[in-house]
């Protein structure tokens, strides 16, 4: 598969939103388009990525999306790309009445993905495997299980259970909604795909989950595994999704394959599936590609297995005016010269 073309920056515009520490993911698409980021945190250090960064009202601000559609219009943007789950079902809202070009599925989905039961639901009308799940009060079939809270993120608030009387206390505990979700007994694996925007599925990486630190992977190896790929496209083009996703799964001993959440964003391991990409092929520039109208030939399965990636953190020194000074403590990121 050869390489795509080179891309001209100021050809077309990217929007990224809620960028908070996510450095990696805005780096990399300024390497292929202009880029804007917006956080309503104005110390985010991610934004200090992008070419440039912009303060928006607060998600839940009616200003919200019109202060997205200005910046659109001012940068020639063609796609908007949400780092955070807590605005896609407002972006989704946005690209159904044509005011912003949003990478997100539709409200139902978007919504859905967003309360836990509401996805087990969805993905059990579609034919997909999920493990067994019910509300606090109703019959479990079997214990250990865990007790979760239905929104949310960062693996917080997960409790085991293994009777039905920790499983009600921890219902109690949690204060929020929860639900009752089968133990999975086997390893987890991540799926990061990529969709365009009629929904189908351009590629699917299948990794392991080597470490997770508050709910995000920070260590991790890409594998050859046909199964987990064909899975992938088969979440993405029945929900019809758009743009990135991540799907966690987990292969029990007893039931097989099981998908326990499905976020319509780039996951925290997005390294992994840009090292393993074909050259021109990293999800960055299929979605730069598709701004500028172009359309992908879906290529599931076509990576680089055996790929692992590990994260670390890195920090940035701002002067009195909150603009990088250029300088560090240590020596830049990178690996040593090889001796």
């Amino acid at each position: 598969m050869a390489p795509a073309a080179a891309i001209a920056l100021n050809e077309v515009g990217i929007l990224l939103t809620g960028v908070g520490k996510r450095y990696d993911i805005v780096a990399a698409f300024s390497q292929h388009a202009e880029v804007v980021a917006v956080d309503p945190n104005p110390l985010a250090p991610a934004q200090y990525a992008a070419h440039h960064r912009r303060a928006v009202p607060r998600i839940g601000d009616p200003g919200y999306v019109p202060a997205l559609r200005e910046l659109c219009e001012e940068f020639g943007v063609r796609a908007v790309v949400p780092l955070t789950d807590l605005d896609i079902e407002i972006l989704a809202g946005a690209r159904l009445a044509g005011e912003l070009p949003a990478l997100v599925p539709d409200p139902d989905v978007a919504r859905a993905m967003y309360d836990k039961y509401e996805a087990h639901l969805l993905l059990s009308r579609a034919g997909l495997p999920s493990p067994p799940t019910v509300l606090p009060g109703e019959r479990v079939d079997a214990y250990p299980v865990m007790v979760k809270p239905r929104r949310g993120s960062g693996a917080r608030s997960i409790h085991r259970a293994d009777n039905r009387r920790a499983a009600e206390f921890f219902a109690r505990y949690i204060p929020e909604e929860t639900m009752v979700q089968r133990l999975m007994d086997g390893p987890e694996f991540s799926i990061d795909a990529l969709s365009d925007l009629q929904g189908r599925c351009l590629n699917a990486i299948p990794r392991t989950m080597i470490e997770s630190r508050g709910g995000e992977s920070i260590k991790g190896t890409v594998i050859a595994d046909p199964e987990l790929a064909e899975l992938g496209r088969r979440v993405v083009e029945l929900l019809s999704l758009r743009g990135p996703s991540t799907i966690q799964v987990f292969r029990d001993r007893e039931i097989g394959l099981r998908i326990t959440d499905v976020n319509p964003r780039f996951g925290g391991a997005f390294p992994a599936p840009v090292y393993a990409a074909l050259p021109g092929h990293t999800y960055p520039e299929l979605i730069v590609r598709m701004a500028r109208g172009e359309e992908i030939e879906p290529h599931v399965g076509q990576y680089r297995a055996g790929v692992t990636f590990t994260r670390y953190f890195w920090q940035l020194e701002l002067d009195e005016r909150m603009e990088p000074t250029g300088r560090d403590i240590v020596t830049p990121p990178g690996p040593p010269s090889p001796r």
